[in-house]
């Protein structure tokens, strides 16, 4: 489920990973095989980003590039194959009202 989900951030959520105008989170389903395996093996949540270097307009998707770039500078690099530019769909549920900021791969069907 290629989705990012926008809450409402609680006093338990800590300050930078708000939101800070908003003061809600980000709360990304993945639909990545590495990532869920990630998740279930860590048994917790996992924060990430996409990899958008500087004056660059699009996230990074070769992983070989990445670690050309990043290898002196990380402590892991997962090469998990070369990536389509998929966007997740996001779905901002932190007031009464869904509104779907985003359609990217995940159907909104469901919240229309």
């Amino acid at each position: 489920m290629p989705y990012t989900f926008i809450f409402k951030a609680t006093k338990e959520v800590p300050r930078r990973l708000q939101c800070d105008k908003k003061r809600t989170i980000g709360i990304r389903v993945p639909n990545n095989l590495i990532a869920l395996a990630l998740l279930e093996a860590l048994d917790e949540p996992m924060m990430s980003t996409s990899l958008v270097m500087p004056n660059e307009e699009f996230a990074e998707s070769d992983p070989e590039h990445i670690r050309d770039i990043l290898e002196h500078q990380v402590d892991g690099i997962i090469h998990g194959g070369y990536l389509p530019e998929n966007q997740t769909t996001v779905i901002d549920m932190s007031e009464d009202d869904v509104v779907i900021l985003r359609r990217g791969a995940g159907d909104t069907s469901t919240f229309e």
